[in-house]
């Protein structure tokens, strides 16, 4: 569906096994799709999505498990571009989330976060400071976490899709994000839980209609925006001399 769209580049992510066997798994199912359907897949490894019932009450030690073995497996095996977590009152704290940063950081992998979805914990200062490449949602982010963003070049990247989805009633900050100059990208979010869209031109869509983007910004949003959220703004996402 996103092919017949026009996608060229689509960034995949784990996070629906929650263990070491089923998030790899699903990491190579991502590369094997690159080289199947003829697309540039960027993979993320969001192994720290949510706490797997067999770790409940003990998020540290299953943040232990991530750290320990999913990101240096996934590093050793060449499946993993970046490390995403949720950071969030269901999902995971600030200070768990910092470290699966660190640990990725220890590895040589970028960061994102999915940040400020339904509460504001900071989410957005917090990827800032780690220089991460893009906060996902941002509905509660702060002017702080906006300001931050801006100074650090993290990219906004706004879901639609789920906010629909989920009859949310707060949207991101656009109006404080374009002020503050934050790159605005555009997804589908594509999942089974929040988001069942494959359409890109559906999300741009919505943002207008739902956010007020421009048309312009919507554009921008999937191409040129899309492409720094991915670590990849010096290859893909505009059309340049040469």
């Amino acid at each position: 569906a996103l092919l017949a769209e026009g996608v060229t580049t689509v960034e995949v992510k784990s996070g629906y096994g929650l263990d070491a066997v089923s998030e790899l798994k699903q990491l190579r199912v991502a590369r094997r799709l690159a080289r199947d359907a003829g697309v540039d897949v960027r993979t993320t490894l969001l192994a720290a999505h949510a706490l797997p019932p067999e770790f409940a009450g003990r998020a540290e030690d299953y943040i232990d498990l991530v750290c320990a073995q999913m990101i240096p497996e996934a590093v050793a095996a060449g499946l993993a571009d970046a490390v995403d977590a949720y950071c969030e009152t269901i999902g995971f704290t600030p200070a768990q989330a910092q470290r699966v940063f660190d640990a990725a950081r220890a590895h040589g992998l970028p960061v994102k976060l999915h940040a400020d979805q339904l509460s504001d914990m900071g989410g957005g200062a917090q990827a800032a400071a780690a220089y991460a490449l893009s906060a996902d949602h941002l509905g509660y982010t702060s002017e702080a976490g906006v300001a931050a963003m801006a100074a650090a070049g993290t990219v906004a990247v706004l879901l639609p899709g789920a906010y629909y989805f989920l009859r949310d009633t707060t949207p991101p900050p656009v109006a404080a994000l374009r002020a503050a100059g934050v790159r605005m990208a555009v997804a589908t979010d594509c999942n089974p839980g929040t988001s069942p869209m494959t359409s890109l031109l559906l999300a741009m869509n919505m943002a207008c209609t739902l956010w007020r983007l421009t048309p312009q910004e919507a554009l921008a949003g999937v191409t040129r925006h899309a492409a720094r959220a991915l670590g990849r703004g010096h290859d893909i996402g505009t059309l340049e001399v040469g």
